[in-house]
């Protein structure tokens, strides 16, 4: 039962946010906020089925353990695009609120990238085992914790201050994706219950894509 309801999530998932993705790069045109978000819609759903087909097998198959290596092959993709996600969505924030200037955050976001990209590539994070050190799933996950704090407080500050009704909850959504995942992180390997959290925070990610697609079908669709 839990193989045929996860996988069905997955998979609407999936395919939700790479079509709405796919349709905001295409009838774009010219409007790189749009462009972008499509781009990172993808990317989304793109990095994550790295991870949740392979689950999704695993579930059909012989299980997770069995299918740790690919599993964790998955994992770590999905960690790399995930940090990519954020990038983009930096650049979405300068663009839609016109920010100029600003080189030391920009600075920090990219420097924040690199660091966990970095972490992500040490061999003791032991991907390719079932239950790998949660040690340094907490040491590759600070500074994108803090990339994702600093992205939380330039939308919630702009939002305000522009009146933005559209993005008026992106900084909540950010929030409840990390409130979400930091404990599947920290317990999930002794608690395997608490990796169901991974669905809410999956639907969170869905909450920013349909934001920007709404927009993106009231401005560009109806032009």
């Amino acid at each position: 039962m839990q193989a045929i309801m996860e996988s069905l999530f997955d998979i609407i998932y999936l395919f939700s946010v790479i079509i709405l993705g796919t349709i905001m790069i295409s009838k774009s045109g010219n409007n790189k906020q749009y462009k972008l978000f499509g781009l990172m819609a993808v990317l989304l759903g793109a990095g994550d089925a790295f991870h949740l087909v392979p689950r999704m097998y695993a579930l059909f198959t012989t299980g997770l353990e069995s299918n740790a290596h690919i599993l964790g092959i998955g994992k770590f993709i999905t960690s790399i695009t995930m940090t990519i996600f954020y990038v983009i969505l930096y650049h979405i924030w300068r663009i839609r609120y016109s920010i100029v200037g600003r080189k030391e955050l920009t600075f920090s976001i990219y420097a924040l990238s690199i660091i966990r990209i970095g972490l992500c590539f040490f061999p003791q994070n032991e991907w390719l085992i079932f239950n790998p050190p949660v040690l340094w799933g907490i040491y590759r996950n600070i500074p994108f914790l803090i990339m994702g704090i600093i992205i939380i407080g330039i939308f919630y500050s702009e939002v305000k201050k522009h009146g933005d009704n559209n993005f008026k909850y992106m900084w909540l959504a950010i929030v409840l994706s990390f409130a979400l995942y930091i404990p599947v992180v920290l317990w999930s390997n002794k608690i395997p219950w608490i990796g169901i959290l991974m669905i809410p925070k999956t639907l969170a990610y869905v909450w920013v894509v349909i934001m920007g697609y709404r927009e993106f079908k009231s401005v560009v669709c109806n032009h």
